[in-house]
């Protein structure tokens, strides 16, 4: 069910006076119906008035939504590549890479920052992380937030379980790919995101001195929960 305003003002609220200068919203739609969009673009409204940075998460944008939520004071869209094209088809079946790609086309063409990453551990192999990163830095604009996401094995989905179970990825594997973000798209902020709960403070470590300069910090990450605040302060303050 969709939250109300004045949850995601409370929300925001709280992230902003933890030291986070952007609030992004996710809703696990496939796409927004206008019903839905229009409330999204009330809190977007909303969110921009306490003087933060806005972005949203809210799948497949049809012609004319994008330009609506930059309207309403939108500034980062997040809409993930997910992998390589050629690993794609064998993660999602409802939609092809090609249909993400157009929604980033539209994305940009509204004017609003592209959030455009993917997600590792999945059963990928090598070539297929290096295919990932290779499209991400071959976009006609580099993302301006690059989130690399290491995947959390939520029970009851096929990669947690069953004969699809993906294998966890080896920690320096994915270091490495935090490392080759860097380097391919110098100027973007890549994004330590999804399943740094599972990661011990060094490994932490090592992904920011590898070229991660950003983080999500908050209560959840759609489904799964994410660090709190404040030890990640401290870590931040530890680590200078």
């Amino acid at each position: 069910k969709l939250v109300n305003v004045d949850e995601v003002m409370h929300a925001a609220q709280a992230a902003k006076e933890s030291g986070s200068t952007r609030f992004c919203m996710g809703a696990a739609w496939r796409g927004p119906k206008q019903r839905e969009l229009a409330k999204v673009l009330d809190m977007v409204k909303a969110v921009r008035g306490l003087g933060m940075e806005t972005c949203a998460t809210l799948g497949m944008l049809k012609e004319g939504q994008a330009e609506q939520l930059k309207d309403a004071g939108l500034d980062y869209y997040n809409h993930n590549l997910d992998t390589s094209s050629e690993f794609y088809g064998e993660i999602v079946t409802t939609r092809t890479q090609d249909d993400r790609l157009d929604t980033l086309s539209r994305v940009r063409d509204a004017g609003i920052n592209v959030c455009c990453g993917g997600i590792v551990g999945m059963g990928e192999t090598v070539e297929d992380r290096v295919g990932m990163i290779a499209a991400l830095a071959s976009l006609p604009v580099h993302p301006e937030s690059v989130p690399i996401n290491m995947l959390v094995r939520v029970e009851g989905t096929p990669l947690a379980t069953g004969a699809t179970k993906a294998a966890p990825i080896d920690p320096l594997e994915f270091v490495r790919t935090i490392a080759v973000a860097r380097i391919t798209m110098p100027r973007s902020m890549v994004r330590l995101s999804a399943g740094r709960e599972q990661m011990n403070e060094a490994l932490q470590a090592l992904c920011f001195a590898a070229g991660a300069n950003s983080i999500f910090y908050g209560d959840r990450l759609l489904i799964t929960s994410n660090p709190q605040a404040e030890p990640d302060r401290q870590l931040m303050a530890r680590l200078g």
